[in-house]
């Protein structure tokens, strides 16, 4: 049946078998050829279609063959390819498709059917997640679960991701009532008889907690809630201080004195050898966990690690996709600077897998492929909204800002004294402490808390700078009461 008149960019296992399950299925999708850049490809016959060329040959061929569409079915294509093969097809007039990830296709056999649009996430070169679903529901199914910051984006997708598994009880705790609102819609439309139960609280009230735990009973605590905005916790130090080790502290003794099995902190590669307050106090937050995982108990305390997630709020695609729709320059701080990225969905899914693990006290840590150059980031996004064709580098709509107050040219997943060591699952990692791990007393966390609380922003920045290694932090003359 003829249909539309393709050129399958790739002419090895993904792009035969597209075009075997396109014949033998009788698919609306007519192959015309193959183009490959393997010189010993070129010229020769795959399945019965002519290698034509290679992909510099598109623009060229795409109108001599009459093309109408073209399907990149190369699974390991990362963001430059990508970039590229957009621009050609632009050029040749034609749209892009493209095929699964790696991970997909070893799962099983690649289908047609897998074939997407190329978004933003495919820019990054990220594979989707093998999530062991019945280990996950086996630990899930039956159980009371509380997610804080449940009305936020990552701790939004937990919950998405954790209806399926059959809790017995969903609890969204969160201090914006609003964001509640919205996740609960959102999260009905696709579950409409999820057991959910909504609680406005603030993780830094302590007493309010403490007459929640007498109600709420969890079995499972998965701990999101945080500030995460790096320029802007520099200049509100005493309320990252109070949320993100305050309010983790707050949230472990909840956990203990509920009773509650598995408890997992949210943390984040910018608590290694942290530059910034946000860093500095995800550090302590991971030490509060450490701390009351080695004085023991039921209650199984474990943090999971990992880098920038697309699609979270404040994350850089969606402010760069808005710039980009407004007309406006896509800033970037240095042209050196780098990430770690990975999906929300990826995200999710693995915090969930390693609470599963459940092994107390320790600190996991996600495989995030290699850091993305943001610069390439914006180019990527630039080309693939199809505002630049990428012709030279001048490229207008990029501005050179500086760095942020905060901010690292590079982030790490582990620190120095960390030796990161492998689990049973290939994406997640376990970070063991070389040598002596200092403990965070709790004379230390009183005197933190107090000097939050006070608003003594120099006496805090040094408390901060001694009690997590952030040197960068340490006041630089008395009498500095801001950063």
């Amino acid at each position: 049946m003829a249909g539309t008149r393709i050129l399958v960019i790739g002419a090895g296992s993904a792009g035969r078998s597209l075009v075997e399950e396109i014949r033998a299925r009788n698919l609306p999708v007519e192959p015309l050829a193959f183009l490959d850049d393997d010189p010993a490809l070129q010229g020769t016959e795959v399945c019965g279609l002519p290698v034509a060329g290679g992909t510099t040959d598109l623009p060229r061929l795409a109108p001599e063959l009459g093309a109408e569409e073209v399907l990149l079915a190369i699974p390991s294509a990362g963001g430059p390819l990508i970039r590229r093969m957009v621009l050609l097809a632009r050029r040749a007039g034609l749209h892009l498709r493209i095929v699964p990830g790696l991970r997909d296709i070893i799962l099983g056999d690649v289908s047609y059917q897998q074939v997407a649009e190329v978004q933003p996430d495919h820019l990054l070169g990220r594979e989707s997640v093998d999530f062991q679903e019945e280990s996950a529901r086996e630990v899930v199914a039956g159980r009371t679960v509380l997610v804080t910051g449940a009305g936020g984006s990552i701790g939004g997708e937990l919950c998405r991701r954790l209806l399926p598994l059959e809790p017995a009880r969903l609890v969204m705790l969160g201090r914006g009532e609003n964001s509640l609102f919205e996740m609960e819609a959102a999260l009905r439309e696709r579950f409409p008889d999820a057991p959910l139960q909504l609680v406005v609280a603030d993780v830094r009230d302590r007493d309010r907690l403490e007459v929640l735990s007498g109600r709420l009973r969890p079995d499972l605590i998965l701990h999101a809630a945080a500030h995460k905005h790096v320029p802007l916790m520099e200049e509100n130090p005493e309320e990252a201080v109070l949320v993100n080790v305050g309010g983790t502290a707050n949230m472990v003794a909840f956990a203990r004195r509920t009773g509650a099995e598995r408890f997992v902190l949210i943390s984040t590669d910018k608590a290694v050898e942290p530059a910034s307050v946000m860093g500095a106090t995800k550090k302590l937050a991971e030490a509060v966990v450490r701390a009351a995982a080695a004085d023991g108990g039921p209650t199984r305390l474990m943090t999971v690690r990992f880098g920038n997630v697309l699609g979270s709020r404040g994350s850089v695609i969606p402010f760069f996709k808005r710039r980009i729709a407004a007309g406006l320059p896509l800033p970037v701080t240095h042209p050196e600077m780098t990430r770690y990225f990975m999906t929300i969905k990826e995200a999710a899914l693995l915090v969930i897998e390693a609470m599963v693990m459940g092994e107390s006290g320790a600190t996991y840590i996600l495989e995030m492929g290699d850091p993305v150059s943001i610069l390439e980031l914006a180019k990527n996004l630039l080309v693939l909204s199809g505002v630049a064709e990428g012709a030279d580098d001048s490229w207008p709509q990029i501005t050179i800002t500086g760095l942020r107050p905060g901010e690292k040219l590079h982030e790490s997943l582990c620190e120095a004294r960390e030796k990161l060591v492998p689990s049973d699952n290939p994406l997640i990692g376990r970070a063991v402490i070389t040598g002596q791990d200092r403990r965070l007393g709790e004379a230390d966390l009183r005197e933190l808390m107090a000097t939050a609380t006070a608003g003594d922003i120099p006496r805090l920045l040094d408390l901060l700078a001694d009690l997590a290694g952030a040197e960068a932090l340490r006041r630089t003359g008395e009498g500095t009461d801001v950063r």
